[in-house]
């Protein structure tokens, strides 16, 4: 089969090919010193010889601490033996390190490859803490369930700019119509978004009786949650169920100093998972790329 997004090796969008990235050029911390770069970027098929130790590297961002429960070399390899479903983002062209990927996998097509027996029950058991997929999800991802579910997985490197997920969604609604034109098994009834989010935690460091703390405001009720990706918003509104839940290798909030880069409070992060009926998807789609769209 032909390749998939063809145009010149490599699909450049015209509406999100370049983004801007900030970067402090020094230690002062002043808005003032901040250097603009601007980045050219490239979206490509996911290439084996290429982008192995890279997905991997993101796969075991995307699951943090619970990473350590999957075979993530396994997983990897899997993406990377369906090429013309799902789509890297690159800057210095095909042969290069991917900044970001997305892509699909069928969990029932694939239900007995260990790395996916693994991942299926990890979701289900998951699911049972999260109210509104305690029931749906687990019948969904029954062994002699009728339904078929996609499970997409998305990272990007730290400071790569949302806008580039848009056209990566918009290129995979392309290709699952291509390959259903083909008879591949990509006809799903419901997709599963496995994503992140955190909990900003106050600082132990700041607790000491030899540092100065600042003064925090009370907050009623639930602490605020915040989005590693900012898509997740939409996909929400579009929802038959979602939510977050606790990782199985959950270090507390002890650990989140070490995870405290560029702010006071320290971070918490924790799993989330968004169901969305499949006859959905294209508006899904649709939106996302319109909230990612960028901004003049």
């Amino acid at each position: 089969m032909a390749k998939r997004k063809q145009p010149k090796d490599s699909e450049v969008l015209p509406d999100a090919s370049s983004s801007h990235i900030n970067a402090e050029s020094d230690d002062s911390g002043s808005d003032d010193d901040k250097d603009i770069v601007n980045v050219d970027f490239e979206w490509f098929d996911p290439q084996p010889e290429h982008d192995f130790h890279s997905l991997k590297t993101l796969l075991r961002q995307l699951l943090d601490v619970d990473a350590q429960l999957f075979d993530l070399s396994a997983l990897a390899d899997l993406i990377l033996s369906q090429p013309l479903l799902g789509s890297t983002v690159k800057v210095e062209g095909n042969e290069t390190d991917p900044y970001a990927f997305l892509t699909v996998l069928n969990l029932h097509e694939h239900r007995e490859k260990l790395v996916i027996k693994e991942l299926i029950k990890y979701l289900i058991q998951k699911s049972l803490t999260i109210h509104t997929l305690s029931n749906s999800l687990q019948a969904l991802l029954s062994p002699d369930s009728g339904s078929e579910v996609g499970l997409i997985l998305t990272e990007r490197v730290i400071n790569i700019p949302s806008e580039v997920v848009g056209p990566m969604y918009t290129m995979l609604l392309e290709e699952i119509s291509w390959a259903l034109e083909e008879n591949e098994p990509y006809k799903f009834s419901h997709y599963l978004i496995l994503s992140r989010t955190y909990n900003e935690v106050v600082s132990t460091l700041d607790q000491e009786d030899n540092r100065p703390q600042k003064k925090k405001k009370a907050v009623k009720g639930e602490k605020e949650l915040f989005y590693f990706h900012p898509e997740d918003e939409i996909l929400q509104r579009h929802a038959l169920g979602f939510g977050g839940f606790e990782y199985t290798k959950d270090e507390g909030e002890s650990k989140a100093d070490s995870k405290r880069a560029f702010q006071e409070e320290g971070i918490r992060p924790q799993g989330h998972m968004i169901l969305i009926e499949g006859a959905n998807f294209e508006r899904v789609v649709k939106d996302v790329g319109e909230f990612l769209s960028p901004r003049p």
